[in-house]
């Protein structure tokens, strides 16, 4: 699997590419699932309209604004969640071992593909924690695979086409990058992409297993931009 450089807020949005074996998934804007639109591909910064993000913190939010009246908190640990190409268990079955350290991806959104170059980079430093590294798509297992190609047998991906997860977690964006503990405490919690608060959700997680924290951002990641309903 090679990556792309990656482009700027102003750029073209960044995609994975798969090797010439592998094309046939086309991840970000090159798949089906989502609809070529041109220059509303390119993340927008933010500017004096917008509402702040919120970053939430052992189930207690500093938020400003969102449109929505959804407040994340911790999840219940009945909650389902299905591994692609695998089983069916409630959240505390997933939290014996490890805590969960998810992006969660709406694979029918531009929003969430052009985060997910810089998603996978930051999984993927965050490997050898304590913390489960893994994907919640918002689709079955085909959408699945065909919005993240090759990256499907590099990380644990859950499939949550019922929007379960994200309604029990209460979302209000996706893309969001969630920290859950062992005992089922949210954590941390990022929506939307700014880089500072992802940075601290993976600081979250390196302070909790006592590890390095990622370099968030890092050049070519994508300005801030706001998500899609999580609901959908």
């Amino acid at each position: 699997m090679s990556l792309d450089d990656p482009a700027t807020c102003h750029d073209q949005a960044s995609w994975i590419e798969t090797e010439a074996a592998q094309r046939a998934c086309r991840l970000a804007d090159q798949h089906p699932l989502i609809s070529a639109r041109g220059p509303g591909h390119v993340a927008q910064t933010f500017d004096g309209m917008h509402h702040p993000r919120r970053y939430c913190h052992i189930g207690a939010c500093c938020a400003g604004a969102l449109p929505s009246a959804a407040v994340a908190s911790n999840p219940a640990l009945d909650t389902k969640l299905t591994a692609l190409g695998g089983d069916t268990r409630p959240l505390e079955e997933w939290l014996t071992t490890f805590h969960l350290a998810s992006v969660v991806l709406d694979p029918y959104t531009n929003e969430s593909s052009w985060v997910l170059k810089t998603a996978a980079r930051i999984l993927e430093n965050l490997r050898g924690t304590d913390a489960r590294v893994n994907f919640v798509v918002t689709a079955d297992a085909d959408g699945a695979r065909a919005f993240l190609g090759p990256l499907t047998d590099d990380f644990l991906v859950y499939c949550d086409p019922d929007r379960l997860f994200v309604r029990a977690l209460g979302l209000a964006q996706i893309p969001a990058f969630v920290f859950i503990r062992l005992d089922g405490t949210l954590q941390a919690c990022a929506e939307g992409w700014d880089a500072t608060e992802w940075r601290k959700v993976a600081e979250q997680i390196a302070t909790a297993t006592a590890w390095i924290s990622p370099t968030i951002p890092v050049a070519g990641d994508p300005g801030p931009f706001h998500g899609t309903p999580a609901l959908g």
